[in-house]
C-alpha cells in the first residue's frame, strides 16, 4: 500500500478530526457535528463527526465508527479516513446499493485527552443498560478494587500480591472477567458503566434516529484496540447473543468471527454494549454487526497502563514527567504508531467493509 495510508493516521483528536473532515469533503460528502458540551487537551473543539455516502433512505446501511473507547480512536480515525479516500470502495458501495455511514469519535473527549472513558469516567460499550432496573453488583470487581487503583503508582507489592492472590483461586478468564465486565459502584474504578447514559450514549441514539431508521438491513464494523496479537483483527461477533445472527455474521465475515458468548473471543462476557442501542432505535432492520478489535501489546501491559492511567485521573497532583510517562504508555497500549502495524490494520478493515457490502447487498 501507498504512504497516503500511513499519512491518513493522526497524532492528537483534533489532527484526526481535521483529516477526516477532509477526506468527507474530498469524496464529496457533508459531514455533520454533534458537538460536545466541553472543550479538548488544546482547547479544541469536539464532536462526533458523522458522514454518509448513498442515498439518505438506501435500504441497506453499513456503519463504520471509531472512537468508542476514546483513545482507540487513533486506530480506527486513520482506517475511516483511508475507506473515504477509496473511490474503488466508494463505487463498491454504490454499486452494491449500500448506502455508508462513517461515524467519526463517539467518544472524543476520551480520544482528545487520551483517555478511554468518556468525561464521567464511564466505559462507553458497558452503559447501555436498563438504568429504570437495579443495576447488577460485580462482586469480583469490589474484591479488586484497591488493588486494581492503589492510592499509590506505582503499585505497592501487597496489591499485585491481592491480583496474583485472585488468579490463583479463580484464574485469568475469571480476573479478566471481573475487571473488565463492568461494574457501577465505584466512579473512580476501572471499566465504570455509569448510572445513567452518558453524553455519547445519548448521540449514539441520535445518529441511529437520523440515519438507520429506515433501512431494512443494517451492518455495523465498530473498530477498537487492546486485545490480541499485534496488528491482528478479531473479528468479534457485536450483537445479542441469537445463533441466526451469529451464523449470518460468520457467512459474510468468515468463520474466524469469535463470539463472547461461547467462550472464543479474547474479550470476556460484557454487559450494556453500544449494540442494544441498535436493538431499541432501529427494530424494522435486520441487524449484522462485528467488533473488529486490533491487537497492540500484551494483555497484562494494557491492564497496566489502564491501571495506571485511572491512577492518574484520581490524581491530578501528580507530577508533570510522571504524568506525561503514564499518558505515553496508556497511548501506546491503544495506537501502535509504525507504518506496518497501520498498513495491516487498513488492509484487514478494507477487506470486512468489503464483506459488509457483499453480505448486506447479498
Amino acid at each position: 500500500m501507498s504512504d497516503a495510508i500511513v499519512d491518513g493516521f493522526a497524532q492528537s483528536y483534533a489532527e484526526a478530526r481535521g483529516k477526516f473532515l477532509a477526506a468527507a469533503e474530498a469524496a464529496g460528502l457533508d459531514a455533520h457535528a454533534h458537538r460536545h458540551p466541553l472543550v479538548g487537551r488544546d482547547g479544541e473543539e469536539l464532536a462526533v463527526d458523522v458522514a454518509r455516502l448513498g442515498a439518505a433512505d438506501a435500504q441497506r446501511l453499513l456503519i463504520v465508527s471509531s472512537g468508542c473507547h476514546g483513545l482507540e480512536g487513533f486506530c480506527g480515525s486513520g482506517i475511516q479516513v483511508a475507506l473515504l479516500h477509496d473511490a474503488g470502495f466508494r463505487q463498491r458501495a454504490a454499486d452494491a446499493g449500500v448506502a455508508v455511514l462513517f461515524v467519526h469519535a463517539l467518544n472524543p473527549w476520551g480520544f482528545s485527552w487520551l483517555r478511554r472513558t468518556t468525561q464521567e469516567n464511564i466505559d462507553l460499550n458497558r452503559n447501555f443498560v436498563d438504568f429504570h432496573q437495579p443495576l447488577p453488583v460485580n462482586e469480583g470487581y469490589a474484591e479488586l478494587a484497591k488493588a486494581l487503583v492503589p492510592a499509590h503508582w506505582p503499585p505497592p507489592p501487597a496489591a499485585e500480591q491481592a491480583i496474583a492472590d485472585f488468579i490463583a483461586r479463580h484464574g485469568m478468564k475469571a480476573y479478566q472477567t471481573a475487571v473488565s465486565s463492568g461494574q457501577h459502584d465505584d466512579p473512580e474504578g476501572l471499566f465504570y458503566a455509569g448510572r445513567s447514559p452518558s453524553w455519547s450514549h445519548v448521540i449514539w441514539r441520535h445518529v441511529l434516529q437520523d440515519h438507520a431508521r429506515r433501512c431494512a438491513r443494517l451492518a455495523w464494523i465498530d473498530l477498537h484496540t487492546g486485545l490480541g496479537p499485534s496488528g491482528h483483527g478479531e473479528r468479534i461477533f457485536s450483537a445479542r447473543d441469537d445463533a441466526a445472527t451469529l451464523a449470518r455474521a460468520r457467512a459474510w465475515w468468515g468463520t474466524a468471527v469469535t463470539s463472547i458468548y461461547d467462550g472464543s473471543s479474547t474479550s470476556a462476557r460484557l454487559a450494556g454494549m453500544a449494540f442494544e442501542a441498535v436493538y431499541g432505535e432501529c427494530a424494522q432492520a435486520e441487524y449484522t454487526g462485528i467488533a473488529l478489535e486490533y491487537g497492540t501489546l500484551p494483555l497484562a501491559d494494557v491492564m497496566k497502563a489502564l491501571r495506571a492511567d485511572q491512577w492518574l485521573e484520581n490524581h491530578p497532583e501528580a507530577p508533570a514527567a510522571q504524568r506525561a510517562a503514564l499518558k505515553r504508555a496508556t497511548r501506546d497500549a491503544f495506537y501502535t504508531d509504525t507504518p506496518a502495524w497501520k498498513r495491516q490494520v487498513v488492509a484487514q478493515a478494507h477487506e470486512a467493509a468489503l464483506q459488509a457490502l457483499a453480505g448486506l447487498a447479498g
